[in-house]
């Protein structure tokens, strides 16, 4: 009689631990990023993502962890992306038929999935411009050559985005990439690692280009070679098929002005077109809020530039 009290409290106790794991599971999911009602998202990897890593767990909300604010808002930071995603966010009005993909930062290690993410294809929406908004596989080891899986997600991206082109209204030949902080160093890294897949191609999005017609890489992050260095990491081999250029950074940004300027350096010895913009304050992390210090205005300048590279009209 006892052995059996003692095997039901056992099964109790066991059933108990289980229920709890059950709705802790749940809880992160329901707290996980969810793009707004209506918007197109496609997973990026119909048979997994390749370069496996061990499973982080579900994805979930950080930002209480991380408790950022930015010009008074907080930020969603989104945490233990194993599966990848894009978004797919069309102009409601004008469709210039120019789209730009976008790498959210966070460090390879989360992504700031609101302000650098969905705030920007809204304002890209905005000027007519297509947005999608890039869910690459986040924490990870570090940046490219190091890990290989965000640079894979950009890869594969660019090409779904060529594939669907005419579906989502598209022209093909007006595709960039704009990234922040590691998204920046993302964007540079596509940029530079165009020419060949990281990984064995899919389907057919594999065989179209993932070239970016133009970048634009808002307070990038580990180009250089080294802290307080102006050369450029030797595993971002720009030349001159590498796509123009839009640069923004602070000179009080502690992650190091340098990444702006070794990249910019780069690009002019190449022959490749490059605006940098370099302001004296701003910090790292603004994203496109607006706060009374000039580098928030970097999106009118960006708006300028995109005109005068022909990539709108």
């Amino acid at each position: 009689m006892i052995r059996g009290k003692v095997l039901m409290r056992k099964s109790l106790l066991i059933a108990s631990i289980f229920l709890i794991n059950i709705a802790v599971n749940l809880h992160a999911q329901e707290r996980a990023w969810q793009p707004a009602p209506g918007k197109l998202t496609l997973p990026l990897w119909p048979n997994g993502s390749p370069s496996v890593q061990p499973d982080p767990g579900p994805e979930v909300d950080r930002s209480g962890e991380k408790n950022p604010t930015i010009a008074g808002k907080p930020v969603f930071i989104l945490g233990n992306v194993s599966n990848p995603t894009l978004t797919v966010y069309a102009p409601a009005g004008k469709n210039s038929g120019t789209a730009v993909v976008v790498f959210p930062g966070g460090g390879y290690g989360i992504l700031a999935i609101d302000l650098e993410g969905s705030e920007v294809c809204d304002w890209l929406n905005s000027e007519g411009i297509t947005c999608i908004l890039l869910k690459y596989r986040v924490p990870n080891e570090g940046p490219y050559p190091k890990f290989s899986g965000a640079l894979q997600d950009a890869q594969r991206t660019m090409g779904l985005v060529r594939l669907h082109a005419a579906d989502w209204h598209i022209d093909p030949h007006k595709v960039g990439v704009l990234g922040f902080s590691a998204g920046g160093h993302l964007v540079a890294a596509l940029s530079t690692h165009f020419d060949r897949r990281i990984y064995e191609p899919v389907d057919a999005a594999d065989n179209l280009s993932c070239r970016p017609d133009f970048s634009a890489l808002v307070y990038p992050a580990y180009l250089t070679a080294g802290e307080k260095s102006l050369t450029l990491k030797p595993d971002l081999p720009v030349n001159a098929q590498t796509p123009p250029a839009f640069i923004v950074q602070a000179e009080d940004d502690h992650i190091g002005v340098e990444n702006a300027v070794s990249y910019f350096m780069a690009l002019k010895s190449a022959n490749v077109p490059a605006e940098l913009h370099a302001y004296a304050e701003g910090g790292h992390g603004y994203g496109l809020r607006h706060t009374s210090l000039p580098v928030t205005t970097w999106p009118r300048s960006m708006e300028t530039w995109l005109h005068t590279v022909h990539m709108l009209p």
